[in-house]
Formats: C-alpha cells, sequence, structure tokens
C-alpha cells in the first residue's frame, strides 16, 4: 500500500467528519437565512476535507478516465455470448423463387461473383479415420452425396 493511500486510510479513521447541527428550537420551521448558512458550513466542511487529502483529487481523475475509457469501450466494441459473424444471403435465392433444393446460397467472403450453397441448418459432425466394412459405409455415410 503506498505511503499516501495509508495515510489517506488512517487519517479517516482518527478524524470524523464533523457534522453541523442545528440548535433545537421552539420555532416550527428554520428561515432561509438559516438554510444557506447551514449550506455555507457544510460546503466549508467539504473543502476542508479536500484540503486535508489532495490526493483524492488524483484518484478522482484517474478513476473517472478509468470508467470513461471501460463505457467507451463497452458502447463501441458491444460484448455477444457468440462469436458468430454476420453473413449475407444472395438476393433472389430463396428457394420459393429458384425450386431448387431448398436450401439458401450466399456470397463466400462477400464475393458477389461466387454463390455457394449454405450450409445446412442442422448439426453435422464428421468423424475421420472410421474403419467400417464397405457395405455399412455406403448404407450409412451421407457425406457429400445429393440430397444431403
Amino acid at each position: 500500500m503506498s505511503a499516501i493511500a495509508r495515510r489517506a486510510a488512517f487519517t479517516a479513521i482518527r478524524t470524523p467528519a464533523r457534522t453541523i447541527r442545528r440548535p433545537q428550537s421552539s420555532a416550527p420551521s428554520a428561515t432561509a437565512e438559516e438554510a444557506a448558512g447551514t449550506r455555507k458550513a457544510e460546503r466549508k466542511v467539504l473543502s476542508k476535507g479536500a484540503k486535508r487529502d489532495p490526493e483524492l483529487y488524483i484518484l478522482l481523475a484517474i478513476m473517472s478516465g478509468a470508467f470513461g475509457l471501460a463505457g467507451w469501450h463497452f458502447s463501441s466494441n458491444p460484448t455477444s455470448s457468440s462469436s458468430e459473424a454476420s453473413v449475407h444471403k444472395a438476393e433472389g435465392t430463396e428457394p420459393w423463387k429458384t425450386g431448387g433444393s431448398a436450401r439458401y446460397e450466399y456470397h463466400p467472403h462477400g464475393d458477389t461473383s461466387r454463390r455457394k450453397e449454405a450450409p445446412s441448418a442442422l448439426n453435422e459432425v464428421i468423424i475421420p479415420n472410421v474403419n467400417l466394412p464397405k457395405s455399412l459405409h455406403e448404407k450409412y455415410n451421407k457425406w457429400g452425396k445429393e440430397g444431403y
């Protein structure tokens, strides 16, 4: 702990801030002059505390800057729960317009000269190096076949 922070912590513990109390009177309410005097006294107490611990101004500036930078960062770069990127679909490739195989098309990397079929909406898992008999492999392996 730095000497400045230690001094500020122990000084605050040893010398509590004094509260200014209005003397109890039988008057029903305070006048405007008494309220103004109370406000001036409160300002004096605040300025006295600030003069006693001037390093708090530096801490205030650092913390304000940190929160300002964090606010700017999260407002310009919002966080998300997934890392998916938006992909624009190719215009006019809806299945009801083309009469095709019910797959959308998109432009890979934004290149409009090439169209590519979108992957299936279902999750596909490819397990490499599976040693099956040829008959079972032909029966159950649908990867790369027409319609899948």
